[in-house]
This record gives C-alpha cells, structure tokens and sequence, in this order.
C-alpha cells in the first residue's frame, strides 16, 4: 500500500494536534504516511522530500507550523502538489503561525485552514483526492450525513433540558 497524503510536522510537539488527521485518514481507508520535518533544522531533507513526492503518488500534502510557520511554504515551493498548512499555536495563540502561512506570494499557493484545525485538513486533503475516486466521494458524502444526524440529536438532547422559563 503507497501513500496517497502525506502528514509533515515539524516536530513531535504538532502530533497531538495531527493525530486527528490521522485518525480521520483511517477512518476513511485513505493510506498516508506521516513523518516530522523541519524547514529549519532539517532543510535538505524538506527539499528533498517536497520534489519527490509527486513521484511517490502522493496527492495531497498537509504541513503542520507553528510560530515562524515556513514549513507549508517551503513544502510548496518546491512541489506541484497541493498543500494545506494547518497552524500550530505553539506562540501567539497560533495567530503567529496562521498569518504567515496564509501570506504567500502568488504562484505559491498554501491553503490554510484554520489553526490547530488538523481535522478539516484532512477532510479538505479526502475532498481534494475524492474528486478523481468515486468510492472515497461515497463515503465523504456518508461522513457528511453523520455531521447531520449530530445537529439532529443534539435538539433532541436540547429539547429534553428543561428550565423554568424556556418555551
């Protein structure tokens, strides 16, 4: 089984944080790897990395930064690959991290999801994907559902509070 996404964080701090793309991933069957890489402490291996992924069969790169936050944008200079960055709040409440992420000049687009939002990366990165896989559109579809059917129990669950003066 190959990779088709591609999890980089900078260090093993981001995981708690990327662990729920990758639960996400398995959850929807989708194989993908996940590595630590760092844009300044291992810059060779970043590059290295970035322009051969494509050759690998990855499809989608998501990169995980927080404070100086260069990693998605490194990542996607040097790939044809689409790549989400999520922001880390390792410093700044992560504000640090989801400005400079989503200031990159044109030609080098990062899409950016919200910070610490690992979980909407990786749907983006299964909706990227899904475009092309009529099966993992299927299943896309059924998890969206599962968000509905939430909002539907939750009423339920808030009809059976009661209070003295709710209607």
């Amino acid at each position: 089984m190959n990779p088709s996404v591609s999890i980089i964080m900078g260090s093993m701090s981001d995981y708690p944080i990327m662990e729920k793309a990758a639960k996400f991933f398995d959850e929807m069957e989708i194989p993908f790897e996940i590595n630590a890489l760092s844009a300044h402490r291992t810059p060779e291996e970043v590059e290295k990395f970035a322009k051969n992924a494509h050759q690998r069969g990855i499809k989608v790169i998501i990169a995980a930064a927080g404070m100086a936050a260069h990693l998605p944008g490194v990542i996607a200079a040097m790939t044809p690959i689409p790549v989400i960055g999520v922001p880390i709040s390792a410093s700044l409440n992560g504000l640090d991290a989801l400005l400079a992420i989503v200031q990159m000049p044109p030609g080098i687009p990062v899409a950016t999801v919200g910070i610490d939002a690992s979980l909407n990366a990786a749907i983006l990165a299964a909706q990227i994907i899904a475009a092309a896989d009529k099966q993992l559109m299927e299943k896309l579809i059924e998890y969206k559902n599962s968000l509905k059917d939430k909002i539907v129990k939750a009423n339920k669950q808030l009809d059976e509070i009661s209070f003295k003066f709710k209607v």
